[in-house]
């Protein structure tokens, strides 16, 4: 309940805070939004909030004589009065009865105060009863909450209200089994957060990354992680997690109490290699260090440079490449990635690539036309030869050799396209080179763009464990034909290349 002086403070720091609700009650911590509407109203209204604060009483004193008149009248039933009235609410019609009529209450069903000898046969029905709780308040003639406060007096609250035998549930041949489970999630559990610590520690106090094979770690720092944890898990369970022999913890445990006996030699080796350009390694490191009559072995200087990080510039190794210069001069790139072409035999796309079955290798060259994408000629083979590209290239020049037609032959730099066989058969045609630059595929995009859809649609798509080199050529031949009649392209009006060109009027 709040005093005059709370309810003034409130509405004052209302007022001065722009009447704002929310930072008025979290500056105080009081009240609800509504009470301090209302108080702000009282006080515009009465410039006071003292009026307001003697609130008038909501029942008056006739309406508490006729609560307690019908109480009287009608059996002595508080709930009878609240219903055939609509006030007041329990407590408050009990507080008017003992203000109004002080005489003690009888409720009306109440029976006789019983013997103790009876409350604890009534418990004793109630913790033993193989029916309900009700059923055994009836016979007994009292309520059901009368039986459980009996119950909580003679035997208290932890007591459990029913105490018939269960069904022994535990002492099923069950329980082995479920125990043995039990025991197992336990075990994996603890397994569980024990990899976890060890991996944790592993990051946090070797420096190791989570993912790090505990194989690879030394048996000194496989003995630092087991003293860090051992707090935790048993020496046993750390060992054979790391997988540690007991001797050997024992011994690296030992060594790290033990002085560094190499401490001077280690800073003898650090200052011979910063003061010779860090280019010495452990052989002349070791020389260095026997000048200063520093007798160690050639094995312990290199395993003390690799604990102290000493590494020697060294120069790196090349990769090798069988590549021997070019072949001959490379033509310009005429097409410079202009794939689209206005009529037939206009710009013609070549290239190699390579099938790799468990049969062994195919190899196939075919020669693409820019216009709608027709597969003017092919070869396959075997081998990445000469002959390969030869033929493929004899048999699309015969096909423009009627019509005189003079393509533009695009090619990546490969020497295929740079032997003798392959110039002479362009310089008779009279056709015209052009080459990608070197090492950019994309300039010839629309021919490695067809290889990608035959070797999904085609390839990717089927098993060849069980196919022969020949039915691996036969399918790929019958493919490319499939490709140039039926296969239907978005581009030409989802018709085929083959198709498309008898639209227009021109022989496929």
């Amino acid at each position: 309940m709040y005093t005059y002086e709370d309810r003034l403070r409130a509405v004052q720091l209302y007022i001065k805070l722009g009447k704002r609700v929310g930072l008025t009650i979290r500056q105080l911590g009081y009240p609800t939004k509504n009470a301090l509407k209302t108080w702000y109203r009282e006080y515009e209204q009465s410039q006071d909030l003292r009026a307001g604060y003697n609130r008038t009483a909501k029942f008056s004193q006739g309406d508490r004589l006729l609560a307690v008149e019908h109480y009287l009248e009608h059996g002595r039933c508080i709930a009878v009065t609240v219903k055939a009235l609509g006030y007041p609410c329990r407590s408050l019609l009990h507080a008017w009865l003992q203000e109004l009529h002080p005489q003690p209450t009888r409720v009306v069903g109440r029976m006789q105060e019983l013997a103790p000898e009876a409350k604890q046969s009534a418990v004793i029905a109630l913790c033993t009863r193989p029916a309900s709780a009700q059923a055994v308040a009836d016979e007994v003639g009292v309520s059901r909450g009368s039986l459980y406060k009996w119950k909580n007096q003679l035997l208290g609250h932890d007591a459990p209200a029913s105490m018939k035998l269960k069904q022994r549930a535990l002492d099923s041949p069950d329980r082995a089994d479920l125990a043995q489970q039990l025991e197992t999630l336990q075990h994996d559990i603890r397994r569980l957060q024990l990899e976890k610590d060890v991996l944790k520690k592993a990051n946090e106090f070797l420096k190791k990354e989570l993912g790090i094979d505990q194989q690879r770690l030394t048996n000194r720092e496989k003995t630092l992680l087991v003293d860090a944890l051992r707090s935790t898990y048993t020496v046993t369970e750390l060992l054979c997690e790391v997988d540690l022999p007991r001797s050997s913890y024992f011994y690296h445990r030992a060594r790290l109490g033990v002085d560094d006996k190499y401490a001077d030699v280690r800073q003898a080796m650090t200052n011979i290699f910063e003061q010779n350009y860090g280019c010495y390694g452990y052989r002349r490191l070791h020389a260095s260090l026997s000048d200063q009559c520093v007798r160690i072995s050639e094995k312990v200087v290199r395993r003390l440079m690799k604990q102290e990080c000493l590494i020697a510039a060294t120069s790196k190794r090349r990769r090798y490449g069988s590549y021997m210069g070019e072949i001959s001069p490379a033509p310009d790139n005429v097409l410079n990635r202009d794939f689209n072409a206005g009529a037939p035999n206009e710009k013609w796309l070549t290239d190699i690539t390579e099938f790799q079955i468990p049969a062994g290798k195919v190899y196939l060259s075919p020669m693409i036309d820019c216009f709608d994408g027709m597969v003017v000629s092919w070869s396959i083979g075997t081998r990445p030869n000469a002959e390969l590209v030869n033929t493929m290239l004899d048999a699309a020049i015969e096909k423009v050799a009627a019509s005189g037609e003079k393509p533009v032959v695009h090619s990546d730099r490969g020497g295929h396209y740079r032997w003798p066989g392959w110039l002479a058969r362009i310089s008779e045609a009279k056709l015209v080179r052009s080459m990608s630059r070197k090492g950019c595929s994309p300039d010839n995009a629309a021919c490695e763009g067809f290889f990608g859809r035959l070797k999904t649609e085609m390839f990717f798509a089927r098993n060849w464990l069980s196919t022969s080199i020949e039915e691996f050529i036969a399918a790929l031949d019958a493919y490319i034909r499939w490709y140039n009649e039926v296969r239907i392209k978005s581009s030409l009006g989802f018709r085929s290349p083959a198709q498309h060109r008898r639209q227009v009027g021109i022989a496929a």
